[in-house]
């Protein structure tokens, strides 16, 4: 069941998410449930693939390489 949480917050805050979820073609709540959303789910993310990263990061280096060490997105 989805819960409600009111946020207060300043004008330009207030019209740079708007500014954002118009890009998106998104409404405004439902846009900064979303970014709400990833930020709370980013760190269960990023704990899972370092996880993943320590058990099998040897086997899948030894299979495919090392590769570069670039960390650009």
């Amino acid at each position: 069941m989805a819960k409600e949480i009111r946020l207060q917050m300043d004008e330009e805050t207030y019209a740079e998410l708007v500014r954002q979820a118009a890009g998106g073609q998104v409404e405004p709540d439902r846009y900064a449930a979303q970014l709400l959303t990833a930020d709370l789910a980013r760190p269960r993310f990023t704990a899972a693939a370092k996880a993943f990263a320590d058990e099998h990061g040897s086997a899948f280096a030894e299979e495919f390489g090392a590769g570069t060490t670039s960390h650009a997105a």
